[in-house]
């Protein structure tokens, strides 16, 4: 948990999440936290294990080891739970592919293409079995012309960070003066930033897990943002600004489409481990547009996909089991 992004805290509120709902008679788990946070500021160089009683104790990067009691623990399986760089962008994943050590996640390749919208969403425009936003890549060393885009794009358009999550410096741009501000906000958190037609409907999200061969498709989400918010933003995300609806009241026939979307999807971008597609609904057209893959959906108490497991009868510890006995198997 952790990592090098402004979703560091979220990262830890869902591992202990995890942590907390694992059986520790079964799983002797280790609370890793990739980078310190001090003063605002994230330490890439700091990586400890936080023991229960809150000491942070070093870990050798060289073989991802922890020394307790005087005894080198080599760990079996690395649940990665850490949001943004270096969790979700194939980075740990290729570090523990050089290890050997097993992880709960999508693999290097997969997790590198999914974390960058602007190349996820050509290739899944390719696959042709949804629609997807136009857009533009943007990057903050080559020169752009704002009245291009909007001739390009049209307005309003929204402005987020090519890889990110948790609508970290994300805008929902409605003229022309907000256009550049937004894009030197996205750049503050990555070098490439995309600028995404505008598309009308409301929010869904669906999460996809494979396990001993099975794959669960899990009742859907709808996104209200609430309190004035029109899309949803960090605020709305963590500060309670939405009402999230699971299984979300729509008809029968939209629900099995992103259902059946989301399974292929899964497939076609050859994900493993737990994964939640977003998507917007044009439902009075019966329109679908893909939004994202987020390959580590969060896992605090009130996060998307449990409560989506939970609708389909599966308890947060029952999902966490399923993660972790599947990437032991892989």
């Amino acid at each position: 948990m952790g990592g090098f992004s402004g979703e560091h805290q979220i990262s830890i509120n869902s591992g202990c999440q995890v942590y907390e709902s694992l059986d520790k008679n079964k799983y002797n788990v280790y609370k890793i936290v990739v980078g310190e946070l001090k003063d605002g500021i994230i330490d890439r160089q700091n990586w400890y294990w936080l023991t229960d009683a809150g000491e942070h104790r070093p870990i050798d990067r060289a073989d991802f080891t922890v020394t307790d009691n005087g005894k080198k623990i080599h760990f079996d399986l690395a649940f990665i739970i850490v949001h943004g760089n270096p969790g979700e962008n194939g980075v740990l994943q290729g570090y523990f592919d050089l290890l050997g050590i097993k992880y709960t996640t999508c693999g290097f390749y997969t997790s590198a293409l999914t974390f960058n919208k602007g190349y996820c969403n050509p290739v899944v425009k390719h696959f042709g079995v949804v629609d997807v936003a136009k857009s533009c890549m943007l990057y903050g060393d080559q020169p752009f012309d704002i009245d291009e885009l909007v001739n390009e794009l049209g307005l309003p358009l929204f402005v987020k960070p090519a890889s990110g999550g948790s609508s970290v410096a994300t805008t929902k741009v409605k003229n022309l003066e907000e256009l550049k501000p937004a894009i030197n906000e996205a750049l503050t958190e990555d070098s490439a930033v995309l600028v995404e037609q505008f598309v009308s409907g409301r929010e869904f999200d669906c999460g996809v897990l494979k396990y001993k061969g099975k794959k669960f498709v899990f009742p859907i989400t709808e996104i209200i943002p609430l309190g004035g918010h029109e899309f949803f933003d960090y605020a709305a995300k963590y500060d309670g600004f939405s009402n999230e609806v699971t299984p979300a009241e729509v008809e029968q026939e939209i629900a099995e489409e992103i259902q059946d979307v989301s399974s292929r999807l899964y497939d076609l971008l050859d994900c493993r481990g737990v994964v939640r597609f977003d998507y917007i609904c044009d439902v009075e057209n019966r329109k679908l547009t893909f939004l994202e893959v987020n390959t580590i959906p969060g896992q605090s108490a009130e996060s998307i996909v449990p409560k989506q497991a939970r609708a389909m009868g599966i308890s947060t510890s029952q999902l966490y089991e399923m993660i972790i006995e599947d990437a032991l198997d892989y």
